[in-house]
């Protein structure tokens, strides 16, 4: 993942949503929400931020991710770790 793409980031993203907590693809949209709508908690985003960070090969500082409320929020944070 070199390139920056938003769309492969959004796939990454997903396929690490399911992976990791099972969730329907069908519900991961850039607007879901992911502690309401995914029902994902804090630890959750650790370990969502662990994965992500040994697909990109960057570190993800945690003060940056405290602000990610979406499915859309991540994906922008990871594609700005990438350029």
């Amino acid at each position: 993942m070199t390139e920056v793409n938003r769309e492969q980031v959004l796939e990454q993203v997903t396929a690490a949503l399911v992976e990791l907590f099972e969730i329907d693809e069908a519900d991961i949209t850039p607007e879901a929400q992911l502690y309401t709508d995914l029902d994902l908690d804090s630890i959750d985003a650790v370990d969502l931020v662990v994965h992500l960070q040994k697909v990109t090969g960057k570190k993800i500082k945690p003060e940056e991710f405290k602000e990610v409320r979406t499915v859309d929020d991540v994906v922008n944070s990871v594609a700005a770790l990438l350029k």
